[in-house]
C-alpha cells in the first residue's frame, strides 16, 4: 500500500465507545486488503500515527489546531492495512505521550475494563483500553519510557516494546526520537504474534539462559515476586540454564532512572522547543511540569547523561549476550486508583521508571505477559531480550505462558 496516496477513509464509526478510548477526530475506518494474514482483524492506532488526509492530535487540542492534515500514512499502519487488517479509528494518548499514567487533562481518562476505578496506564491509554474492552483485536501504541509496557500491565493484556529503530517512526508524532518505539497490544496471544509476523523481521535466536535480576524485581510490589519467580523457573526449564543474580544495585537503578529522565527530556525539548515556544500550548499540570523540567535540562547535563547511557547500554547488553532472556516486572504496582494522590502517583512512577528505563536506555525489546493477582487485578511480567530478538521473544513468551498454565 502506497503511503503517498490518500487511503480510502470511510467516515463511519460503529464502535460503542462507552469507555472513552477513541478521540473525537479519529472516528473513521480504513478497510484493509481483501486477503492477507491479518484479514478479518480490526486494529486501532494511537493518535500519534499519521493517516494521510487526517490531522494527528497527539493528545493535545493545540497540537491538533496548529497542524495540517498529514500528507502520508505511517508505514506501520500501511503494512497492517496491506496485511488485511482494518483500521477502526484513532485512540487517546496522554499529551504528546509524556506520561505513563493514562489520564488526559483535555480528553479525560479511558476506562480500564480489566480494573474498573483504576487508570489504564499511558501514554498508550486509549489503545490499551480499547483492547482490554474488546473494541478491537489489537492496537498500535508507542513506548518511549514505558508507554506500552505499563498499560499492558495495568490492563492485563499483551504488549511489546520493540527494539529501538527496528520499526519506522516516520509519519508519527514524536516525543523523544532517541527513545521512541512503535508497539502494539492485544488480548489474544495468537493475534499478538500474528501482528508481529506482519511487522517484524523473522530472525533466529538461540536463547539458552534464563535471568532473574533480583534488584530489578525488588522495585516492584510483593505481588509481582512470586509470579516472576514462577516464570523464571519455567523459563529455566525451557532453556536449560538459569541465573538469579543482580543486574545492578538499588542506587544504580535510581541513577539509571535519572539518566533516562535527563537524556529523554533534553531530546524531547530539542524536538518540540520551537512549537512550544511559538504556540504556547496549554498542557495539564503534570505534563506541564515535565516540559518545564525538559526546558531547564542543559546541554552539559544531557551530554553527561548520554555518556552514562552508553555505559549502561554496554553493560546490560553484555549481561544479556545473544542468548540471555531476563524476567522482570512490567511495572512496579497494580494500576493506581483514578483518585490516587499526586504523591502516590509520583512514588509509583519513580519505582516503575527504575524498571522500564532499562530497556529504554539500552534500546532492547521487552514483551509484557498478562497475569492476575490473587485478588483478580491485572499485572504484567516481562521478558527482556537481546536487540533484534523481538519476534523470537514474542514466541518464547507465548510458549512460557502456556507452560506456566
Amino acid at each position: 500500500m502506497n503511503s503517498s496516496r490518500l487511503p480510502t477513509i470511510v467516515d463511519a464509526f460503529d464502535i460503542d465507545d462507552s469507555i472513552g478510548a477513541f478521540v473525537p477526530h479519529g472516528r473513521f475506518r480504513i478497510d484493509g486488503a481483501a486477503d492477507g494474514p491479518l484479514a478479518g482483524l480490526r486494529f486501532a492506532a494511537k493518535d500519534l500515527f499519521d493517516i494521510a488526509g487526517r490531522t494527528t492530535g497527539a493528545g493535545n487540542p493545540d497540537w491538533l489546531r496548529t497542524h495540517s492534515p498529514a500528507s502520508a500514512t505511517s508505514p506501520v499502519v500501511d503494512a497492517l492495512l496491506a496485511a488485511g487488517a482494518t483500521l477502526v479509528g484513532k485512540t487517546l494518548t496522554d499529551e504528546l505521550a509524556y506520561s505513563i499514567h493514562g489520564d488526559n487533562h483535555h480528553y479525560g481518562t479511558p476506562r480500564n475494563s480489566a480494573a474498573p476505578g483504576r487508570v489504564p496506564g499511558g501514554s498508550s491509554s486509549g489503545s490499551a483500553a480499547a483492547v482490554a474492552g474488546g473494541l478491537c483485536d489489537f492496537a498500535l501504541g508507542t513506548d518511549t519510557g514505558g508507554s506500552t509496557r505499563v498499560p499492558a500491565s495495568y490492563c492485563g493484556i499483551w504488549g511489546l516494546r520493540t527494539t529501538h529503530g527496528l520499526l519506522s517512526c516516520d509519519a508519527m508524532a514524536p516525543l523523544s526520537p532517541a527513545f521512541d518505539t512503535v508497539t502494539w497490544l492485544a488480548c489474544d496471544a495468537d493475534i499478538f504474534e500474528r501482528a508481529g509476523q506482519a511487522l517484524l523481521p523473522d530472525r533466529a535466536f538461540d536463547f539458552r539462559r534464563a535471568l532473574l535480576p533480583v534488584d530489578v524485581l525488588a522495585q516492584a510490589e510483593d505481588i509481582f515476586h512470586a509470579p516472576a519467580r514462577r516464570y523464571h523457573a519455567a523459563l529455566r526449564d525451557l532453556l536449560g540454564g538459569a541465573d538469579e543474580v543482580p543486574l545492578s544495585t538499588a542506587e544504580e537503578l535510581e541513577q539509571w532512572r535519572q539518566t533516562y529522565i535527563t537524556a529523554s527530556a533534553h531530546d524531547a525539548w530539542q524536538t518540540h522547543r520551537d512549537w512550544i515556544e511559538r504556540e504556547r500550548p496549554q498542557f495539564g499540570p503534570a505534563v506541564q511540569g515535565r516540559w518545564d523540567m525538559a526546558r531547564a535540562t542543559g546541554d552539559d547535563a544531557a551530554s553527561a547523561a548520554r555518556q552514562r547511557q552508553a555505559q549502561v547500554r554496554e553493560r546490560v547488553r553484555a549481561w544479556l549476550g545473544a542468548d540471555g532472556v531476563a524476567v522482570i516486572p512490567s511495572a512496579a504496582s497494580v494500576a493506581p486508583l483514578c483518585d490516587a494522590s499526586a504523591q502516590e502517583i509520583d512514588q509509583v512512577r519513580a519505582r516503575t521508571f527504575r524498571i522500564t528505563s532499562i530497556a529504554g536506555l539500552c534500546g532492547l525489546p521487552q514483551v509484557s505477559i498478562p497475569l492476575k493477582t490473587t485478588d483478580g487485578l491485572p499485572i504484567g511480567v516481562s521478558l527482556l531480550g537481546p536487540a533484534g530478538s523481538d519476534l523470537a521473544l514474542i514466541r518464547l513468551a507465548i510458549r512460557l505462558a502456556q507452560a506456566v498454565k
